[in-house]
């Protein structure tokens, strides 16, 4: 079980889940499976956000059941059973027995028996919840399952009459964090920022974004965190134009910026941080002047984190101070009404700048409710990402040279607090002194 969420956690979300599922219903939530990398080489194993929620039990094949009202037990668990030749190559398995003992479901059983024990629980229930599209091959055996009792309707048997999607009750049960939930992420920031600071020191020109990267994940995993939340971006010069450059694999010049977005995962929650400074350590009163524009941008979204105001208003306080600010180093024509009509700062500005983060980087839950900008609620956890690219391209040929090839943004993890925004990021710097100064120290 993981360190950080207690195991009474667990329960309580699958307790509060089937409190929410209707009348005579049944959730079934598959866990992942290994994946093939080569031949006989697989990928590291990296369970399912959703059935992790739930149980946070961390072998592949697993299979939860949430039964309502089934008189032998209502929460169980499917899982590998014990096998010694299987151990001896991969490590030990928990096994039906102790899994049910240690993630603290009713009953358990093992996955190889799914087929002759699961139709029978579907068999009655009116509704199946399922994460629908999220698992194909084993949406295919669900279905095979409930068309098998449907052909057996004339000797009385008894199908589910619907298959629910189970996100609209177990996203947004996700999108509120709770203090265990919120001390893993803040963990996941410090080691981060701890990754970020030590690109900052090594950093030099000559070095190759691949390098520049080892850093990064160097310092996560000595911290404690196994793998990257993400694929790392680490794109020096026009690279930072694209937004999800993952190559890595240019050499640093002295005179370009580098832009890393990079983040680790701590127990399965995720960290996401960009940060953008010189390669030579000091800015050039050109990336001076468009990088404190995205800082401006990126404190301004924060200051409007706050409960009850709207997903969409981090966004919008930031893309007025980005276009005020391209307005007056003429980079943009017009004035803030004209350009937010036409849109013409999507030249320099295209992406948005926020996200729900979790147990998924890009983390569940819905923005709008009823096609309305939902209101932040203490507990939820967003990305503030403010960003200005100029390509050195045809698009942007009436831009001045000493602003061509940049890209910068700024972006924290940001935790909705019922006294105000909580900055989980803040030891990475940011402001051009911090930078400069972390930039001198020694690697």
């Amino acid at each position: 079980m993981p360190a950080t969420i207690p195991k009474s956690d667990f329960r309580r979300r699958r307790a509060a889940l089937m409190n929410l599922m209707d009348g005579d219903s049944i959730a079934v939530i598959p866990g992942a499976v290994l994946k093939t990398r080569n031949r006989d080489s697989d990928y590291l194993f990296r369970q399912d956000s959703d059935f992790h929620y739930l149980t946070g039990f961390n072998e592949p094949d697993g299979v939860l059941v949430l039964a309502p009202g089934r008189e032998h037990g209502e929460t169980i668990l499917f899982c590998r059973e014990r096998e010694a030749r299987s151990e001896l190559y991969d490590g030990e398995r928990l096994g039906p027995e102790r899994a049910a003992q240690i993630v603290g479901v009713d009953d358990a059983f093992p996955v190889a028996d799914l087929d002759d024990i699961l139709p029978g629980m579907l068999e009655g229930r009116e509704r199946i919840y399922f994460g629908l599209g999220d698992h194909p091959e084993f949406e295919n055996r669900l279905l095979g399952w409930v068309s098998t009792l449907r052909a057996r309707e004339s000797g009385g048997a008894r199908p589910p009459g619907e298959l629910f999607a189970l996100k609209h009750l177990l996203h947004e049960q996700r999108l509120i964090k709770s203090a265990a939930e919120i001390r893993a992420m803040r963990r996941a920031a410090e080691i981060t920022c701890e990754g970020h600071r030590r690109a900052m020191r090594a950093c030099e020109p000559g070095m190759t974004e691949t390098q520049l990267e080892a850093e990064l994940i160097y310092e996560f995993m000595r911290r404690g965190a196994k793998v990257p939340a993400y694929s790392s971006i680490v794109g020096t010069g026009t690279n930072a134009c694209v937004l999800h450059y993952v190559e890595n694999s240019a050499t640093l010049k002295k005179n370009d910026l580098v832009l890393i977005d990079a983040g680790c995962e701590y127990e399965l929650y995720a960290s996401d941080v960009t940060r953008t400074f010189p390669v030579s350590g000091t800015f050039s009163p050109a990336q001076k002047a468009l990088y404190e524009i995205v800082m401006a941008a990126n404190q301004a979204a924060i200051e409007a984190c706050v409960a009850g105001a709207l997903f969409m208003d981090p966004h919008q306080a930031a893309l007025e101070i980005m276009i005020e600010g391209l307005l007056d180093l003429k980079l943009l024509e017009g004035d803030l009404e004209e350009v937010l009509e036409t849109e013409s700062y999507r030249t320099f500005c295209p992406h948005g700048s926020s996200h729900w983060l979790g147990l998924d980087v890009h983390d569940v839950g819905d923005q709008r409710v009823d096609g309305e900008w939902r209101p932040l609620e203490p507990g939820m956890v967003l990305t503030i990402e403010p960003g200005i690219y100029v390509p050195d391209s045809a698009q942007t040929a009436h831009v001045p040279a000493r602003f061509r090839g940049m890209g910068i943004r700024v972006e924290d993890d940001v935790l909705i607090g019922a006294e105000g925004p909580e900055v989980l990021t803040t030891h990475a710097p940011k402001t051009v002194t911090d930078i400069e100064a972390i930039m001198k120290e020694a690697p």
